[in-house]
């Protein structure tokens, strides 16, 4: 499936089955009202999947445009695209991962990786690892950490901190995420910051609940 969710996978009819059980965020709730008129009207608009659904409102013009010949409303069409975006989470600089030497950044920089999406292709295997590391002169330690901290960051809401705390907290890929017990998580997240101070912001326990599904949707792609 590669780095992204596929989203053609996702047909209308589930998306619209994830989005009436999905625990969304308060400001993302409206997208539960009137759910099976507004998902028959796109369905109409001859709309198959969500990655249809995505090109379809990229844009301000488009939004308008399908606002105007779907008649549903712009203020739901831009809450339903922030949504569908979070799908697709944006690759993280790998030099603003903590802890990362900036030798090893310097590096990878040189031979033209930058962030995780362009890390990712080159990773998925011991093998590969090994090839790379090689190749670049990286401790294999090294190279395992930045692949466990890429897969992490393909979990949407998932930063370059909040992937680096879930690592150090022992949940270092995303499968091991998806299978976790969010309050255990969330418990074994909150004495790590205390005990080392790594962010100054406040991860909840709902957070942890959102973090652990999103998981679930992200595809076993890395090989350890």
């Amino acid at each position: 499936m590669g780095y992204f969710i596929d989203l053609k996978n996702i047909t209308i009819d589930n998306y619209k089955k994830i989005l009436e059980s999905a625990d969304l965020l308060p400001s993302r709730m409206i997208l539960k009202e009137n759910i099976d008129d507004i998902f028959n009207i796109i369905k109409k608009q001859k709309i198959a999947n969500v990655d249809e659904l995505r090109r379809v409102l990229k844009n301000k013009n488009k939004l308008q445009d399908f606002s105007k010949n779907s008649r549903i409303q712009e203020d739901y069409l831009k809450i339903l695209i922030r949504e569908v975006n979070s799908y697709h989470q944006s690759p993280t600089k790998l030099k603003d991962f903590p802890g990362i030497s900036e030798n090893v950044i310097s590096k990878l920089q040189k031979s033209g990786i930058k962030n995780t999406l362009q890390l990712f292709d080159k990773i998925l295997t011991p093998q590969s690892r090994n090839e790379i590391s090689g190749q670049l002169g990286i401790y294999e330690n090294e190279i395992l950490e930045l692949t466990k901290l890429t897969d992490l960051s393909r979990i949407r809401w998932v930063n370059h901190t909040f992937a680096y705390v879930l690592l150090k907290a022992g949940y270092d890929t995303a499968e091991k995420v998806a299978d976790a017990d969010y309050h255990e998580l969330y418990e074994k997240m909150k004495k790590l910051n205390k005990e080392r101070e790594i962010y100054k912001g406040h991860i909840g326990l709902h957070d942890m609940k959102l973090c652990v599904e999103a998981a679930k949707d992200v595809s076993i792609e890395i090989e350890y």
